[in-house]
């Protein structure tokens, strides 16, 4: 679980992973150019409004902005899609190697 400590660097990851810079996510947003830089260095808090204009941005829900256990949750989603598309018996080959990988 997230907490206020923690919000502005879970933004930064997030952003990062996006590979947009906080000046580039602030305007698309319609923002002030700093105003990402200004929440990651815990200056600012977004409005809820906002918070979801955010998340909107970086293609996640607010739950999985939170989830923290989750590193990359934009990627799982886009995995978890095409999961769906798949044979039985290719989920079944997904699920070994992923198995596989969460040993090491």
């Amino acid at each position: 679980m997230i907490n206020e400590e923690t919000f502005a660097s879970r933004l930064t990851s997030l952003r990062e992973q996006k590979k947009v810079s906080a000046r580039e996510m602030s305007l698309d947003l319609g923002q002030n150019g700093s105003y990402i830089n200004r929440i990651e260095n815990r200056k600012a808090f977004p409005s809820m409004q906002c918070f979801f204009y955010i998340c909107d941005y970086l293609q996640i829900s607010p739950a999985a902005f939170f989830d923290d256990t989750t590193k990359a949750p934009h990627a799982l989603d886009t995995l978890t899609e095409l999961l769906k598309t798949l044979s039985v018996e290719q989920l079944e080959l997904i699920a070994q190697i992923a198995r596989e990988f969460s040993e090491k």
